[in-house]
This record gives C-alpha cells, sequence and structure tokens, in this order.
C-alpha cells in the first residue's frame, strides 16, 4: 500500500503531513453540518476548532458545551483521538489487519513516521500502542467516573459519556471539555480526585508511547529479577540496559518540571489564586497548575489572576512541552534536556555530551538545537502577523496565546474568541506546524540532498 505512494512523489514526512489535512478536512465539513451546532457557525470557526482538536491544543473560538450538539461533541471527541495517536497509526495498523500482511518498504515508511527501529517490532508496536492507549483510557474513564458527583450529572448514560470525553482529552492531551467554564466549574474546582483522574491521564499521554513501553518492559524486568532473587534465592548481578537513555532522560526532565513547576507555583500563588482552597487542595491545584501547560490545556484557575512571574513560567513551560512521540507537543523535553547537557558540556571544557555512561550522538544534538531555532523563528513571526492584524492587545497575551498554539496547550487568558479571522487564521497554522512539527514539514518538502563520500575542511567561526 504505502510503496505505491512513492509514484506519486509523496516521502512518509509528506504523507504525515498530508494526512492531517486530510483529517482537517474531514472534521471541518462534519462541523458544518446542521446536526453539529446548536446554531450556525462560520467556516473560520469550524476549521479552527476542528484544526484544535485533531493538533490536540484546546484552545477554542466557541464553547464546546452550548455551540455544538451530542454529535458535534461526538466529532470533535473523535477527531481528539484521531489526532492524538496519528492518523497514520490507525491507517498503518488496520491496512495491515484487513490485508494480512505488508511489505518490507511499507515497514520502512511506518518505521519512519512511528520513530520505530527494529523493522519486525514495527506493527507489534502500532498494536501495543493501540492497546496500551484503550486501556488507559478506560481505566481513567473509570476513575472519572468514580469520582464525579451524581446530583451534578443525574443520568447516569451522560455521565458514562463525560468520563469517556474527558479521558480522552486528557489522554491525548487536548483540554476539550464539556463544562462551559471547564475545570473552574463549580463542583469541579474542588473536585480534587477529578482532578488527579485528569493529571494521571495527561502525563501519562505526554510521556510518549516508546517511552510508556520501554517503562512497562522496565517493570517487568524489575518483577522478573525479584521473583528470581526471593525464590530462586539466587542474587542476579547482571544488569541489561533495558532503560533507554532517551527514556531516562525524558522521565527526569518530566518529573523535574513537574517538581519544580509545582513548588514555584505552590510558594509563588498561595495567598493569590491558591487563597481559596485549603489543605490538600492547595498542593493538587498547584501541581494540576504546573502540569497542564506542558501541552494538557485544563484549568481549574482563571490565569488572568495569576502574579506575572507565575505567567512567565507558564509560558516556558509550555514553550518545553511533552516527550518525544507523545500526544503532546511543544519543543519536547528531550530537546531541553540535551540543551542544558550541552551548556554544561561547554561550562566543563568537553567536546561531548555524555549522560548516564552513554554519549548523545551529535544528530540528536544538532536536530535538538534546530528545533529551538525553529520554534523561536515560528512564534516571533506568529506573534508579528496576530499584533499586526489586531492592534490593540498586549504582548503578553498575543505571546501566551502563540506559544500555547504552537505547543498545542489550549490555554488562554480569553483573546482567542475576539480575534479577528486573520489572527486566528494565524492560531491555525500554529497549532499545525506545532503538532506536526516544523521539522516534519522541512524534511517533506525540501528535496533531500543525497550522502557524498567525501568532506570539506573544517574550520573555527568566532561565537561569543
Amino acid at each position: 500500500m504505502l510503496s505505491r505512494i512513492k509514484y506519486i512523489g509523496l516521502n512518509p514526512a509528506r504523507l504525515f503531513v498530508l494526512s492531517f489535512l486530510g483529517l482537517i478536512l474531514i472534521g471541518t465539513i462534519l462541523l458544518l453540518l446542521p446536526i453539529s451546532t446548536t446554531g450556525s457557525i462560520s467556516l473560520i470557526d469550524a476549521l479552527f476548532t476542528t484544526t484544535s482538536a485533531v493538533c490536540v491544543t484546546g484552545l477554542v473560538a466557541l464553547d464546546t458545551s452550548k455551540d455544538f450538539t451530542l454529535f458535534g461533541q461526538t466529532v470533535i471527541m473523535v477527531m481528539i483521538q484521531a489526532g492524538g495517536l496519528g492518523i497514520l497509526t490507525f491507517a498503518s495498523y488496520f491496512s495491515y489487519f484487513f490485508k494480512g500482511g505488508s511489505s518490507y518498504e511499507d515497514q520502512l515508511t511506518i518505521g519512519n513516521i512511528s520513530n520505530i527501529e527494529k523493522i519486525d517490532e514495527i506493527f507489534k508496536t502500532l498494536k501495543r500502542i493501540l492497546i496500551i492507549t484503550i486501556g488507559i483510557e478506560a481505566v481513567g474513564a473509570l476513575f472519572i467516573f468514580t469520582s464525579l458527583n451524581p446530583a451534578l450529572i443525574p443520568y447516569l448514560g451522560d455521565r458514562i459519556y463525560f468520563s469517556v470525553f474527558h479521558s480522552i482529552s486528557s489522554f491525548c492531551n487536548a483540554g476539550f471539555s464539556t463544562l462551559p467554564h471547564g475545570i473552574m466549574e463549580n463542583g469541579y474546582v474542588d473536585n480534587y480526585g477529578f482532578q488527579l483522574s485528569l493529571i494521571f491521564l495527561f502525563v501519562l499521554g505526554g510521556l510518549g508511547f516508546p517511552i510508556v513501553i520501554n517503562l512497562l518492559k522496565y517493570l517487568k524486568h524489575l518483577i522478573r529479577r525479584t521473583f528470581l532473587q526471593i525464590f530462586n534465592h539466587k542474587k542476579d548481578v547482571y544488569k541489561p540496559w533495558v532503560m533507554k537513555l532517551g527514556s531516562k532522560i525524558n522521565l527526569i526532565t518530566t518529573f523535574s518540571l513537574i517538581v519544580i513547576g509545582t513548588i514555584l507555583i505552590f510558594i509563588n500563588e498561595y495567598n493569590n489564586i491558591l487563597a481559596s482552597h485549603q489543605g490538600v487542595g492547595k498542593f493538587v491545584t498547584a501541581l494540576f497548575t504546573a502540569t497542564t501547560p506542558r501541552t494538557a490545556g485544563f484549568n481549574s484557575i482563571d490565569f488572568n489572576q495569576l502574579h506575572l512571574s507565575s505567567l512567565i513560567i507558564i509560558i516556558i513551560l509550555m514553550w518545553i512541552g511533552a516527550s518525544p512521540a507523545s500526544t503532546g507537543g511543544g519543543i519536547k523535553t528531550s530537546t531541553f534536556a540535551i540543551a542544558v547537557l550541552n551548556f554544561i558540556s561547554l561550562a566543563r571544557g568537553r567536546k561531548n555530551i555524555e549522560v548516564c555512561s552513554r554519549e548523545v550522538s551529535e544528530t540528536s544534538i544538532r536536530r535538538a538545537f534546530a528545533v529551538m531555532t525553529l520554534s523561536v523563528v515560528v512564534l516571533a513571526i506568529g506573534s508579528l502577523l496576530i499584533s499586526y492584524f489586531d492592534e490593540g492587545l498586549r504582548l503578553l497575551d498575543i505571546i501566551f496565546e502563540s506559544v500555547s498554539a504552537y505547543s498545542t496547550v489550549g490555554l488562554s487568558l480569553g483573546i482567542t474568541p475576539g480575534l479577528s479571522s486573520a489572527s486566528k487564521l494565524v492560531l491555525i497554522i500554529l497549532m499545525f506546524i506545532g503538532r506536526v512539527t516544523t521539522l516534519t514539514l522541512l524534511i517533506a518538502f525540501f528535496k533531500q540532498v543525497r550522502m557524498s563520500n567525501y568532506t570539506y575542511p573544517s574550520e573555527e567561526i568566532l561565537i561569543n
């Protein structure tokens, strides 16, 4: 199937980009149907909502709870699920499942898209992705269901739909909610069990499928070692490299950002936005506020009420985002970690980046700094265009909204619904670029140069 695509000039990256565009087109058409909305909807708002759902962002131009019918909300939920997993994960796996096989070239193509190195594990991994996703979302929906107050949602069917919608939206880091004011709604803002369920889901979704699968393998290895030591009375001295370097770096970076962010928000907002909460509620709200900017997009507080220093922290967390190959966006935790490690290596006078008895490849370092540089360029252009189309807005609001869109977060200071059509189009482009990544777009549409068997002499360039 995929091998035939070469005849029409599509490389894997271009196919990936076009698949998302096709999904956005389908979603826009469905939301334009009268059955999808309670009133009329413009083309730009339908396109904006669909792009936000497919790119798992969560920025909204309309009220999801009031302006969309049950059918419209279901369309949004399906778009979130498809966009979170990646349309090609679905297409590749089900094509293989129904046809009963695939060519070697097909597997290479899918492996390139899925970041899977071993050819024989490609479809096994895609199958695991679907099983893990459905399993985690089912458990998350159960957690959410048990945390709800039946008095707020009396009908059982409505509670089940609410739980499934928010479980999918959370795990896919979309940030969409069927509540009029999001998690700030009365009866939910102080439901800390509900908020912890959401945190559980969007943190797992933000780790990325390769890391989750690697983590499960590592836990299985630990259980097996412990079992052998207890029942066989043998000391297992052999320690295989089960946890990969990428998984270690991303896990350490993720939990460091969670801890540091929670502490900073807790201290900075203790007598401000956290004043209305008591006891453990202050900690849970600070934890929720620190974790949701890393592409989840749910809001249990009014971000306009935060101190300026807290808003800057939120912007930095949004920019860093989630881990690679996850449902989240941003420059990714691995990119940020490599940049920090490179600074430390330069300060110590080392030529290479060494961590956990391993050396980070030069290709990874080049990609990391390319991602960082391109993100700054794209955000600068996006902010410039919005400030041009809507001149009366504050610079902080524009930067916040632009970073939120590019990092597919969905948090807002409230300016998105009132933006002009041109500015909304800018945010749509930022959401799309942030989801498929700038490097993927460049690879998709730039002609690839063949590797040469020679190199030119190197020369130092004066820096700093």
